[in-house]
């Protein structure tokens, strides 16, 4: 398989920086040499305010950067990004725009989320989602589900070189185009949005494929992108689908082989 010819953007399997190898034992005490995923720290700036800090494998810190704080509702789609700074040494992104931003009393309305790594989520973004309707009516075809989980999974990954780490991708229609991995899926969904933000990338016609579970973090992220339908291997949370059901996104939980389940927005779904 070409990358090249199916991703926009891919794990990069051969960035050393984003592994270790360990020595351990095995079941038979015999000695192995194994792969383990790195993680550390990324702390986000807007402007002159510090926001978070994120555990990352910090492959792209641009698109975690930029994707989170959209997905937080601190970056807006009309603004102007003037210059993104990032310092190695320090582990520091900091995002500047033209708009002037003070978040100091939306920080403290912070919530915690099912997230591996610890998710974020902010309580104005529940209110916004309650009132959102994902009003595109494209089709995702039955046979399409079980083809975007048997290419993604057939994807050269970080997973399958060392696991303990969770995949999210882009599709339009059965095809993939935009494959991130973290160690938490948060931060992949993030980094994806990040990119098609600064790449300009139409969200609308999508499809949004995890490895992850079906929470209401990942519901809000993906309805928050404008993404009307969102698949994943694993199941669903009730929050999650109560969300969707709200907001219109098509939820696909459970899809291993040719099985999954729909629990929201099944009128997307061709049958024949």
């Amino acid at each position: 398989m070409k990358k090249k010819e199916k991703y926009l953007i891919s794990p990069n399997i051969n960035d050393k920086s984003l592994i270790t190898k360990l020595n351990g034992l095995d079941e038979n005490s015999k000695l192995v040499r194994t792969k383990v995923i790195n993680e550390k720290s990324l702390t986000i700036f807007l402007n002159n305010q510090e926001i978070v800090t994120l555990m990352t494998i910090g492959d792209h810190p641009k698109f975690l950067a930029i994707g989170y704080l959209l997905n937080q509702n601190m970056l807006k789609n009309n603004d102007k990004i003037s210059k993104i700074e990032i310092d190695k040494e320090l582990q520091i992104v900091v995002v500047r725009t033209k708009r002037k931003t003070n978040y100091e009393n939306k920080l403290k309305k912070k919530i915690t989320t099912s997230g591996c790594a610890i998710g974020t989520v902010f309580g104005d973004i529940y209110e916004e989602i309650k009132n959102t309707k994902l009003k595109n009516k494209i089709k995702i075809k039955h046979k399409w589900i079980y083809e975007i989980s048997k290419k993604i999974t057939l994807t050269p990954s970080l997973y399958l070189e060392a696991g303990a780490i969770h995949g999210c991708a882009i599709t339009h229609n059965n095809k993939p185009l935009i494959y991130m991995e973290d160690v938490g899926r948060h931060n992949a969904v993030d980094k994806i949005a990040g990119y098609m933000f600064l790449k300009k990338i139409r969200t609308s016609n999508k499809i949004f494929y995890t490895t992850g579970r079906l929470t209401s973090e990942m519901v809000i992220k993906t309805i928050k992108m404008g993404i009307p339908i969102l698949i994943s291997r694993s199941g669903f949370t009730a929050w999650g689908v109560e969300l969707a059901k709200k907001s219109n996104l098509t939820l696909i939980g459970r899809a291993k082989g040719k099985k999954y389940i729909v629990l929201a927005g099944e009128k997307r779904i061709e049958y024949k």
